[in-house]
């Protein structure tokens, strides 16, 4: 089965990206075959510095290549290497109800948060189905608050093919029931919008700075503490091993255990289970022709892909082009 995956790179990865997606994509590379992509189009919604677009683009690609993605196994490549997109895209909004852009919650989250509505972001979902089915993808990996963008794009690919014919393949949501809930420093789910994330690459020092700044409650070191309650203790869950949990949720109950001797122990395994993909983020990062490298032939194999979508796509809509690209 083919699966399409997209990440934008709007910001630095974070614990959150890690455990909520970067981890069950690299492993999904093992059973299926896999087309990941940088969204630095659908970047532009929410930045205007293209500095920092480009940056991001470049820190996504060694982040994802540094946890482990395989580059042979799975296509990865920038979403802007294959333009392609963008004129299905346009062939989309075509036939798109504007009231089923109308309805889309993410639209409207996003401009309650603040970003200009603008119509790059109102139709979004275009491109994103567009990128979709651009590929034949198969299956589309989300959770469950996330499922709407698929049902979207199952109803653009229907309205097409029920008028141009059976061109475009329904792709089906993948999801995934046990999306980790990832907070921040804050307490709130991590986001770089609520700058309360801890980075995966950041310096050392920082990062032990990060994580000793979580906030926690007044219960005092020789009382019991609520480990459901505790953000320290969540993020404890996700990075240590079974045994390391259930100690750690004991001492809890048991007293006699302050919150900073927590964080100091989630400091030092966040240093143990990222080190090595952090070492190799730091020799990319020396490197990036050669990342630029592995970018330049993943687009290479999606554009295959997607050009012969494109013919398909033209010569049932009556589009002529006088020479191939």
């Amino acid at each position: 089965m083919r699966v399409l995956s997209g990440v934008q790179p709007s910001g630095k990865l974070h614990l959150g990206n890690y455990f909520g997606a970067m981890l069950p994509q690299v492993e999904m590379q093992a059973e299926h075959e896999c087309f990941y992509f940088i969204a630095n189009y659908h970047a532009l919604t929410s930045l205007s510095d293209p500095q920092a677009v480009d940056d991001y683009s470049m820190e996504v690609a060694m982040g994802y290549l540094a946890i482990g993605l395989d580059p042979e196994r799975t296509v990865f490549f920038r979403q802007s290497d294959v333009p392609e997109v963008t004129e299905l895209a346009w062939i989309l909004n075509c036939v798109t109800p504007v009231p089923l852009l109308q309805r889309c919650h993410a639209y409207k989250d996003k401009v309650a948060q603040g970003l200009a509505a603008n119509a790059g972001l109102f139709t979004y979902p275009v491109l994103q189905a567009a990128d979709i089915l651009i590929y034949r993808s198969h299956l589309v990996p989300v959770g469950q608050d996330q499922k709407q963008h698929v049902e979207i794009t199952q109803d653009i690919q229907g309205k097409f093919n029920q008028q141009y014919g059976d061109v475009l393949v329904r792709p089906e949501p993948l999801i995934r029931e046990e999306v980790a809930v990832v907070p921040g420093t804050d307490g709130r789910k991590m986001s770089k919008s609520y700058d309360n994330a801890i980075e995966l690459f950041l310096p050392a020092k920082q990062v032990r700075k990060k994580i000793m700044s979580i906030v926690t409650d007044s219960t005092p070191v020789e009382d019991p503490k609520d480990a459901d309650r505790c953000n320290v203790m969540a993020l404890l869950r996700l990075i240590a091993d079974e045994d390391e949990r259930a100690a750690w949720e004991e001492r809890y109950r048991a007293g006699g255990t302050g919150y900073g001797e927590a964080k100091k122990r989630l400091f030092e395994l966040f240093i143990e289970k990222l080190g090595p993909a952090r070492d190799r983020y730091d020799e990319l990062d020396k490197n990036r022709d050669h990342v630029e490298a592995v970018l330049a032939k993943g687009g290479e194999r999606a554009r295959a892909v997607a050009r012969e979508v494109m013919a398909e796509v033209r010569k049932a809509t009556g589009i002529r082009i006088s020479r191939a690209d």
